[in-house]
């Protein structure tokens, strides 16, 4: 069985999404799997890592989508890439049956936030012939910052709701509700996320002399 990371945060290798994608991965790595990594936003820019996309993706029997939340949808560079899939797709004369999970982060307290991200990823397998395993939403995302995952702090839910996928999906499964809901936990109590992201917000503030600013509008 073979795998696909396609990672749509512009920090690629070094982001949260990859962090989230390849810990399910790896746990699949030992159940049989073989996987790659790919990086859309590199491959909008060349053809050539376009075709390399195509051929991997088609190749493959999981495609696992991990991303950030930008405006209450997918960022660009995502999109476009699997508007190239969905055309490749469309006129391949044979293509395999693929299954295609969505792993959605965002730096709000709430994971709710990233509803209408899943429902677009879950629309764009229902469009392209892709079997739909299930989506996982986290909140707080930031508190991973592109770290391995088993060095994260305070991520005990997390990694359970991916080993709890992984285990399911060499079962043949999708992802489970236990693991839906252990993933949408929040890290921690939000009135600490909320004041370790208003210090956070200062402190980038205070080299442009602005911190007593944020408050601001037009």
């Amino acid at each position: 069985m073979k795998a696909v990371l396609l990672i749509g945060s512009p920090h690629g290798f070094e982001s949260t999404s990859n962090s989230l994608g390849t810990y399910l991965l790896d746990k699949l790595q030992g159940g049989g799997y073989e996987w790659g990594k790919i990086h859309a936003q590199a491959v909008v820019h060349s053809q050539e890592k376009e075709a390399q996309m195509l051929a991997q993706v088609a190749d493959s029997d999981l495609l696992v989508l991990a991303f950030p939340l930008f405006v209450d949808c997918l960022p660009a560079a995502l999109v476009l890439a699997l508007e190239k899939i969905a055309f490749y797709r469309k006129t391949a004369a044979k293509i395999k049956n693929t299954r295609v999970l969505a792993i959605v982060n965002n730096g709000f307290p709430d994971s709710s936030q990233n509803a209408t991200a899943i429902s677009i990823c879950k629309q764009f397998a229902k469009e392209t012939g892709y079997e739909w395993a299930g989506g996982l939403m986290l909140g707080a995302g930031q508190m991973i910052n592109g770290a391995p995952l088993e060095k994260a702090p305070m991520m005990k839910n997390v990694k359970k709701a991916l080993d709890l996928t992984a285990q399911n999906l060499l079962e043949g499964s999708t992802v489970p509700n236990e693991a839906t809901e252990l993933m949408a936990k929040s890290v921690m109590p939000k009135f600490l996320l909320t004041m370790f992201a208003n210090m956070s917000w200062k402190s980038m503030a205070k080299p442009y002399g602005t911190q007593k600013k944020l408050r601001d509008r037009p």
